[in-house]
């Protein structure tokens, strides 16, 4: 399937500004339908959800077409996906679950590729429930984990492994699959962070071997929350914090208050959105035909990126830490005579946007020396053009 760049960027209003958008892995523009959606859902009559009348049962319908958009998003159970405030709220709320069930000589394993949302929250709780912390470890010339870590850090007493889709700092995507399966045998469950990964992918999260799979809508065009797509049988396991009298059914006993059901709505047109651009007889099959599109399109925006940073690399004159043979679009640059923030914002006045800094990436930016400056981060969505590229190139050039 052809995809058609100039229609697609004419979806989004913000895009009309002249502003070149290097940050997708902060976060997308929004498309007008989403907008919509959510505008929409406002303006219908809305109350808590029931049957007994018109503003209930949008609020009911809210809910149900949001658990099966993100169903289809990642081919889980419609009873697996739960709403959150944000991921790293979700991963904390979970945390502190599956802690208690955490004792004395167990053990969990994370990673130094992931952003802290997917450390802090198990580094505390592992902590606080007395339990060893192992360490998939990151080689910084390969972009992924040395192989020493891969062979050692699962061990029979590892009860969770939590790792990331994809590094939202340099782009590396680790083996996730291979991962969960050494993790099973260990009968150890995995966390997924698919925060980055979710928008550069079609996601089978039965395919990565993820018990959970967290990601945000709004790194994929859709509002600022978080969605958790479990196993649910799994979540049945598990007796979260809740109030006396919320319910006991899953997913919902794992959603705290009143849901917002403006947010659900605009999540679920995100998915609908991306679908849109795709072919096929079911929503899923329309996901994957995207996806396919839009990884076509940043492969050869990635191409043109590279090509135009070979001398620059080859001289060093700029660093690429983007390393990984398998990789998103996500390119992490520091410079030998500059500093990243500089650069940002010498390309802020010329209306290109690529943020510089760690990007809560603490432990992968530790590991790679990148100290308190960081790197200048070039993250390309599906809305990047090859003009906009080339410009982003030839003004790091004028700037070193």
């Amino acid at each position: 399937m052809t995809f058609d760049v100039a229609a697609f960027r004419s979806q989004f209003p913000a895009l009309a500004a002249g502003e070149a958008y290097f940050d997708g892995a902060g976060g997308t523009q929004t498309p007008a339908s989403v907008a919509d959606a959510i505008a929409g859902a406002l303006r219908a009559p809305l109350s808590n959800r029931g049957a007994g009348s018109l503003a209930a049962r949008n609020a009911a319908r809210c809910v149900e077409e949001f658990r099966s958009a993100y169903g289809d998003l990642g081919g889980v159970p419609t009873a697996g996906i739960v709403h959150g405030r944000s991921a790293t709220a979700l991963t904390f709320d979970f945390s502190r679950t599956l802690a208690r069930t955490w004792g004395s000589g167990d053990e969990i394993v994370l990673s130094q590729l992931d952003h802290d949302c997917n450390v802090r929250p198990w580094a505390i709780a592992a902590e606080r429930a007395g339990v060893v912390v192992r360490w998939l470890e990151l080689d910084p010339a390969t972009g992924q984990f040395t192989a020493e870590s891969l062979e050692s850090a699962i061990t029979p007493c590892t009860r969770l492994v939590a790792v990331t889709g994809a590094s939202n700092l340099i782009g590396s995507r680790p083996d996730v699959a291979a991962i969960a399966a050494a993790a099973h045998d260990a009968d150890a469950l995995v966390w997924v962070d698919g925060v980055h990964h979710a928008a550069h992918s079609f996601i089978d999260v039965a395919a990565l071997g993820a018990d959970f799979y967290v990601c945000s809508p709004y790194k994929f065009f859709g509002p600022h929350c978080g969605v958790l797509l479990a196993n649910p049988a799994v979540l049945e396991e598990l007796s979260p914090d809740k109030l006396l009298p919320s319910t006991d059914e899953s997913p919902e006993r794992f959603e705290l208050g009143t849901l917002p059901y403006e947010q659900l709505a605009g999540a679920t047109a995100a998915v609908d959105f991306i679908a849109s651009w795709g072919a096929g007889q079911s929503r899923r099959e329309r996901l994957r035909s995207a996806h396919e599109a839009f990884a076509a399109h940043e492969s050869q925006l990635l191409g043109v990126l590279d090509e135009g940073l070979t001398d620059l690399v080859a001289d060093g004159r700029v660093v690429n830490h983007s390393r990984a043979q398998r990789r998103t679009p996500t390119t992490l640059l520091t410079f030998a005579e500059a500093n990243p923030a500089a650069i940002a914002d010498a390309l802020a006045a010329q209306a290109l946007i690529a943020p510089a800094g760690s990007f809560y990436a603490y432990e992968p930016a530790r590991a790679l020396g990148l100290g308190e400056s960081g790197g200048l981060r070039i993250s390309l969505a599906p809305y990047t053009s090859v003009d906009e590229v080339e410009r982003l190139v030839a003004g790091v050039r004028a700037e070193l």
